[in-house]
């Protein structure tokens, strides 16, 4: 059986594969952009704009609720949504962190190839 050394990487590190995780799939990335233009939306209206089945949408919020960047509530039969701009913001800027710090050793080094 494998062991999981995920808890090995530094935690900056571990929050950059889990951010880039959350946006690695095209459809999270389109309901972040219809969050944002709405300010707060019904997981009803998300489903009208996008090629997506119903299921599919909930899914892909639960991923997101889950990874700290929506914010949900449930009232009866629907489901209100909304960008979770504290952590988003976050995320957003430990992410360019990491990836400057990265693009700091084609500076130094200039590569190899």
């Amino acid at each position: 059986m494998a062991i999981n050394k995920k808890s090995e990487f530094q935690d900056s590190i571990q929050r950059f594969a889990s951010f880039a995780k959350l946006l690695s799939h095209p459809a999270r990335i389109s309901i972040l952009e219809v969050l944002a233009s709405r300010q707060t939306c019904v997981c009803g209206e998300i489903v009208e704009v996008l090629p997506l089945a119903q299921s599919t949408v909930s899914q892909h919020l639960k991923e997101l609720k889950e990874g700290g960047l929506v914010k949900g509530t449930v009232e009866g039969t629907s489901s209100c949504y909304c960008i979770n701009w504290e952590n988003f913001n976050q995320m957003s800027e430990e992410f360019i962190t990491c990836i400057r710090s990265i693009g700091e050793f084609q500076k130094e080094n200039g590569g190899c190839c």
